[in-house]
């Protein structure tokens, strides 16, 4: 045990970003035009309730408290305040960090070896480890509870693994707060202490730890009776799971927006800057907007004024065939498509890049699909434009050549002998198969519709430049070359990759426009242009949409639901809904990108 006059709290967990801590109070129920950056979905008055004090209130008759949780929590804190809180209360207390049943750290590093790939490299492979291969049998079956304690507190990932007879509250964090922390070197790795490069430590969570601990948080969510937002250590939020359980039913069967986040990059621009409110403008420019990039994005509950999230994964193990409805046999609980954001206005060009095969993605890094894209312009400048495709006269070993030497001797490419550059216009959209060499050029804000899968981008050229803290971006040119398909090459380029729109129905006052996609994408996508109001169907798929023109609509649903939605926010609208009115509220035409499953 401990006294709580000698116990001094550890520090809080540092964070290295210029984006701003999600404010744990929102008055506004339904926003106005302006971007929500903090979107919630309301649970009722008196569901989110702060702080430690009213947490052990509840958890005060209890006498086996199991705090288990996603990695990036700053455990000796959250453990050593509810001591402290239970201590004030009268109560003797007894805590057991579970860290002290995890295998020697040599014999963790031995373990996850296999799934890192190799060492200088960003990918590694999916692990098939379970959290318990983690730990120590022997010690987990030799802890023991402290008899003349009143209370017995394991905590820490892995907590659950005691098999007490316990209560058990877990902790949650979302991914963008863990990356924050981890470049503030406040975090590691499960099991593991010392401290590595950025890009290894998120390679170790993205292949392993968040794998692990998902599959973790999947296997307990029948049994969480409390779910706490680990983001705000010194008050956090909480509710009983029982009702975020009711609201992820509702979520599932009228519409759902998740948090979305914003990075600056290399080649950013500034059309996020200038067009979406409230982001911290003290930065180089912003390069992403994670709006649907489900694996790293949160859902947020509103009670009265009060926030609360958690990752996105509690809704598809609960719901998930709500809200993928027939597709859900071919996808299970893996959410399929994404929406985000690249912003070279006055900023940049991406990499000239390529995305694996199925088979390679498969094979190479243990996913289920593969990064199957497409470009949405939103909005573009003058003289912007997309490569895309191969030059007809294009020869493999020499182009392979060139940017060797490019890579290796800093010569710069004359990118266009090798690859086409094709204009672009407001509102086209361009498809981009696996193994299609692309790269959105300066002076576009395009919206990526994609399947979800988000970092296997094999890089080829980079423009000779930098990242913002100086270092050359990895290039990944053997990776390139066995996905790249030399065929999209010459007029086969605009045939087949050029989406050519048509209108699959009209009507007074609406126009439903279908963008064709590739054979090789799973979804697909139209777009909804109406001065007043058009009602849809969910079709047994969900439908990810985002508002590309015009001042704000109203989504109303078959059970009633009704939210407001802005300019450039993207939202889902589950196959459980059914059936959904979209109502114009701005003073043009409103156009809607639409995103489903074929």
């Amino acid at each position: 045990m401990r006294n709580s006059i000698e116990y001094n709290k550890p520090e809080l967990a540092k964070r290295k970003t210029k984006q701003f801590l999600m404010p744990q109070t929102k008055s506004e129920k339904n926003h106005d035009s302006a971007f929500d950056l903090y979107p919630s979905f309301d649970l009722g008055s008196g569901k989110i309730k702060l702080g430690y004090e009213r947490l052990t209130e509840y958890l005060t008759n209890k006498r086996i408290l199991c705090l288990e949780g996603f990695s990036g929590i700053n455990w000796e804190f959250i453990a050593g305040n509810i001591e402290s809180e239970l201590q004030r209360k009268g109560l003797s207390v007894n805590l057991i960090n579970i860290a002290t049943c995890l295998k020697p750290e040599a014999s963790l590093e031995n373990l996850v070896a296999p799934f890192l790939g190799e060492k200088e490299s960003v990918w590694g492979t999916r692990t098939d480890l379970s959290l318990i291969d983690f730990f120590n049998d022997s010690k987990l079956q030799a802890l023991k509870l402290a008899e003349d304690s009143d209370v017995n507190i394991v905590y820490g990932c892995g907590a659950s693994l005691a098999n007490l007879d316990s209560l058990l509250v877990y902790f949650d964090l979302p991914k963008n707060e863990l990356q924050y922390r981890m470049r503030a070197r406040s975090v590691t790795n499960l099991g593991i202490s010392t401290q590595k490069e950025d890009f290894k430590t998120y390679k170790h969570f993205y292949f392993i730890d968040w794998v692990v601990l998902n599959a973790e948080k999947k296997r307990l969510a029948s049994k969480i009776e409390v779910i706490v937002d680990a983001q705000f250590e010194e008050n956090p939020s909480w509710a009983l799971m029982s009702d975020i359980k009711e609201g992820l039913i509702a979520m599932s069967t009228s519409m759902f927006r998740v948090r979305p986040w914003f990075e600056p990059g290399a080649w950013g621009g500034e059309w996020i800057k200038n067009n979406i409110p409230g982001l911290n403008p003290n930065v180089p420019n912003y390069a992403w907007a994670f709006s649907l990039i489900v694996p790293e994005n949160g859902l947020i509950f509103q009670s009265d004024d009060t926030l609360l999230e958690i990752s996105f994964d509690f809704l598809m193990n609960q719901e998930g065939e709500n809200v993928l409805g027939a597709h859900h046999k071919r996808f299970g609980n893996e959410f399929p498509i994404r929406f985000n954001f690249l912003d070279t206005f006055n900023g940049g060009n991406l990499s000239i890049q390529c995305h694996p095969s199925l088979e390679y993605i498969r094979r190479e890094f243990g996913e289920n699909i593969t990064q199957d894209e497409c470009y949405y312009i939103l909005d573009c400048e003058e003289d912007a434009g997309v490569y895309l495709g191969f030059q007809d006269d294009i020869n493999p070993d020499e182009f392979r050549s060139a940017l060797e030497k490019s890579q290796e001797e800093g010569i710069e490419l004359n990118i266009t002998d090798y690859v086409q550059r094709h204009n672009s216009n407001k509102h086209e959209l361009f498809l981009i198969p696996n193994g299609t060499i692309h790269s959105a050029g300066a002076g576009n804000m395009v919206l990526e519709i994609s399947a979800t899968p988000y970092i296997f981008t094999f890089k080829m050229y980079d423009w000779l430049r930098l990242d913002l803290d100086g270092k050359p971006r990895p290039i990944n040119i053997d990776h390139a070359f066995q996905n790249l398909k030399f065929h999209l090459k010459g007029d086969r380029v605009p045939e087949e990759l050029f989406s050519k729109r048509k209108t699959l129905k009209s009507g007074a006052g609406f126009e439903i426009l279908h963008y064709p996609t590739h054979p090789e994408h799973f979804y697909d996508v139209r777009r909804l242009d109406f001065e007043k109001s058009i009602e849809l169907d969910t079709q047994e798929s969900c439908q990810v949409m985002m508002l590309v023109e015009g001042e704000q609509i109203r989504l109303e649903t078959k059970g009633g639901y009704i939210q407001n939605l802005s300019y450039a926010e993207t939202f889902v609208v589950p196959a459980g809904a059914e059936r959904f009115t979209l109502t114009n509220l701005g003073s043009g035409q409103a156009k809607v990108i639409n995103a489903y499953l074929k």
